[in-house]
């Protein structure tokens, strides 16, 4: 039985999950902590928040995210590839800084108009 805090949504519901009995959730408040609980376990994702280096904007750094979640253990590689780019300005809000990064169907995307 593996125990944690649940983070869809501002509550923190205590969730138990039971591995041995096809990852049965308990102490969920919505049926959102029975499919986080699972994915926990099963194959836990991250949407991972950074920055690349931009030129001709008014910072020196342009905060992107992932479009979507991505598996955890991807995280280090997903980061690599975010590191080796430099966009140029103008720049707006959900642009495509990566397209399909690492071949995972998820675009990194500016999270900011500059």
């Amino acid at each position: 039985m593996t125990e944690l805090i649940c983070i869809t949504c501002p509550k923190g519901c205590h969730l138990k999950v039971d591995e041995a009995n096809d990852y049965k959730v308990t102490g969920n408040g919505c049926p959102r902590g029975v499919d986080y609980g699972r994915k926990e376990l099963v194959n836990p994702t991250r949407v991972i928040t950074s920055t690349v280096k931009i030129e001709g904007g008014s910072y020196r750094r342009l905060p992107v995210k992932t479009s979507s979640d991505i598996p955890k253990g991807k995280i280090h590689d997903v980061m690599e590839e975010i590191n080796k780019v430099t966009v140029q300005s103008p720049v707006h809000v959900g642009d495509v800084v990566i397209k399909d990064v690492l071949g995972l169907g998820v675009d990194i995307v500016s999270a900011k108009n500059m």
